[in-house]
This record gives C-alpha cells, structure tokens and sequence, in this order.
C-alpha cells in the first residue's frame, strides 16, 4: 500500500511552532500565577485571625472608653466678705481646666449653707453669671455665731452628667470696718476704725493693712493704705483732684483683703471731694487730639493733595498726548 506523504508549506510550519511555544509559555505562566495564588491564601488564612483578634480588642477598647467618658473637674473659688452695712456678702467662681486653659463655668447652680455645731442652715443658692461668679448677700442677725464669735460657711456644687461635684469652705471670725470722712481746712482724710465682737481679740486688731479704694466703673482704683494702731484705727490722706461725676461725688472704699482671721472686710462712704466730670456727650473743640481738626491743618492738607495728585494727572496727560501726535510725526519723517 503507497503512503503519501503531505508535506505542508514552510509558512504553515512556521505558524503552528509558534502555536506551540505561546501554549508552552501560558502554560508555565499559570502555573507560576498559581503557585503565588496558593501562597497569598496560605498567608490570609494564618495572618487573618491575628488581624480579627486585634480588631475585636481595639473595638471593645473603643467601647469601654465610649461607656466611661471622663468628667471635668471643676474649681470652685469662695471667699466671704463682711460689709459695714451688716451684711455678708458670699462670693463663689466656678472654673475649669479644659484643654490646658482655664474655662469660666456660667449657668451652674451654686448652694450656700451655714455650718454649725448641730445642722446646717440653707441660705439659698444663685445661678452662676457668664463670669462664672454667684453672690448671695445675707444680714448678720440671721446668722448664728458660735460662742467663740466665728462663723462657717460652705458652697457647693451637686455636679452633673458633664462635671464633679465641688465645695468649698470658709471659717472668720466676725467683725465690723467702719469708715469716716474727715475734712480739716484744705486737708481730706478718713478714718477706719476695725473693731471685733469676739472674744479675745483685743491684739488681733493691731498692724492690720486697711487699703483706700475709690470706686470706678470697672474696678476699684487704689489711692492708699494705712496700718492700724493699738485700738484699731487708721487715718489716710485723700487726694484733692480725683474725678468725680457730674456734681464731684466719689465713693471711697475701705478694705481689708484675705486675712486669716476675718477673711474680707469692706467699708464705703461717699463723699463730694471730687472734681465735677460731665457724663453727658458733648462736641469736642477742634484740636489736634480730637476727631475734628484745625481748619488750617484741612487747608494745608488738601492743598498739598491737590498739588501731588494734579503733577500725576499732567503726566497722564502728556503721555496720551505724546500718544495721539506719534502718527502724525511717523507719517511726516516718511514724506520727508
């Protein structure tokens, strides 16, 4: 039986070992992209539970620290200050440190209360301001002083869902600062005279610091200080040009500020030894120092605008006319 034999083109040939080697090299290419497949599940699969675990943990982290959130701890400041008049005033400032600064607390409720030997007695409570201050003013003679003349008080805030609770307590003793004008001639003067009810504090009275104040409309302006003597009493000297209000009255103040034993004491009188100070609006003179300046200074002024500001616009000027006469002096060099 003859055999034929088919013998197939050169190019035909050509094609089909070209086929041949791209099978060969897909091949090996799947087969490497499978091995690397293999392992990065491999690496899922022991690294994944690692990667659960932590997430869990940093979860429930989350959790605890979103069930417990840390409350702000508020300072309550709170001093007591005895008036002539025979009352006390019961000053308190609630602030807290938030982010390393100091935040005036306001619209917190502040309880004062007397303490004593048997119970405590509720005086009442203020709301604090936008300052965070609260003052409540309570008469003498519905406190009870204890037998050694001195009296306790404390302030507190009950706290809330956001901040602590906080307290502060103050001890004094009870005692009185009275003030009295004194004019002699050209010569203004006051005398304070410190006395106190309690027993036992005859040497308690002596080198205390008694400050001068005149009132203002921010804060009192200090203008002397004096020491006390044997019998509790002090002289200061007034000066004679303080500014008064429109009829030259001032209001003095006299204080004994933070002692230890009777804490704030202050004293007022108001007295016509000041120079009178308008409180009305009035128009002001023409003046260098005033809004309405000099009419030479406007004269001078706006001459010196109009000579500055008409050089510039001359020279605008000469330039669009140089502008306007340049074709002209083209057109002329070109006849010439």
């Amino acid at each position: 039986m003859n055999r034929i034999i088919i013998t197939l083109p050169k190019q035909t040939r050509m094609k089909t070992k070209q086929l041949k080697l791209k099978r060969y090299f897909m091949k090996e290419i799947i087969i490497k992209n499978s091995r690397s497949m293999v392992k990065y599940i491999l690496l899922l699969l022991f690294f994944a539970p690692l990667t659960i675990f932590a997430q869990t943990d940093s979860a429930a982290a989350k959790e605890e620290v979103e069930e417990e959130p840390s409350l702000i701890a508020p300072a309550l400041d709170f001093i007591v200050v005895q008036k002539s008049d025979n009352t006390i005033d019961l000053k308190a400032a609630a602030r807290a440190k938030i982010k390393g600064t100091f935040v005036k607390l306001p619209l917190l409720k502040i309880s004062f209360v007397q303490v004593s030997d048997t119970a405590e007695k509720n005086l009442g409570f203020i709301i604090t301001d936008k300052n965070g201050k609260a003052v409540l003013t309570v008469k003498k003679d519905a406190l009870t002083t204890a037998k050694d003349g001195s009296l306790v008080f404390k302030a507190s805030f009950a706290g809330n869902k956001q901040m602590e609770a906080a307290d502060g307590e103050v001890t004094i003793k009870n005692a009185l600062l009275q003030i009295t004008p004194v004019k002699e001639d050209s010569l203004l003067t006051v005398k304070v005279k410190f006395s106190s009810p309690a027993a036992g504090m005859d040497s308690a009275i002596k080198d205390l610091t008694v400050g001068i104040f005149v009132k203002r409309f921010f804060s009192p302006l200090k203008i002397g200080e004096g020491t006390t003597d044997e019998i509790g009493e002090a002289t200061i000297e007034i000066p004679a040009n303080l500014p008064g209000d429109d009829n030259g009255n001032i209001t003095l103040l006299a204080k004994i500020d933070e002692n230890e034993t009777f804490g704030n004491l202050e004293a007022g009188v108001t007295q016509k030894w000041g120079v009178p100070v308008s409180s009305k609006l009035q128009e002001q003179p023409r003046a260098l120092w005033s809004a309405h300046p000099p009419i030479w200074m406007l004269v001078t002024f706006i001459v010196m605008m109009v000579v500055v500001w008409g050089h510039f616009l001359i020279i605008v000027y000469q330039l669009f006319r140089l502008r306007k006469e340049e074709p002209g002096l083209a057109n002329a060099a070109q006849g010439t």
